[in-house]
């Protein structure tokens, strides 16, 4: 995996990115940090993307995925890069 393969939509210091920076680095998943406008409503390239406007939004390239929400993404990278993860497309 390269360091493109996830980029994390992000503010400086919002508690939500943090708690799925944590979980990246738990992995130890590379990522790229793109930090955006700290007024909601400028923070086009998020809503161009995720259909929303919110932070934490995630983009992985490995599997085709982008949301938001910090839960959902917590959840998505439990599930996919965790224990016991699934291999892409299902197939063992």
């Amino acid at each position: 995996m390269s360091e493109s393969d996830i980029t994390l939509y992000r503010l400086q210091a919002c508690p939500f990115c943090e708690r799925v920076v944590r979980k990246l680095h738990e992995y130890g998943l590379d990522y790229q940090s793109r930090f955006v406008e700290p007024m909601h409503s400028d923070r086009d390239v998020v809503k161009r993307l995720s259909g929303k406007r919110t932070v934490p939004a995630i983009v992985d390239e490995n599997t085709g995925v982008t949301m938001s929400e910090s839960a959902n993404i917590v959840a998505y990278l439990e599930r996919t890069y965790g224990e016991g993860e699934e291999t892409a497309g299902g197939v063992a």
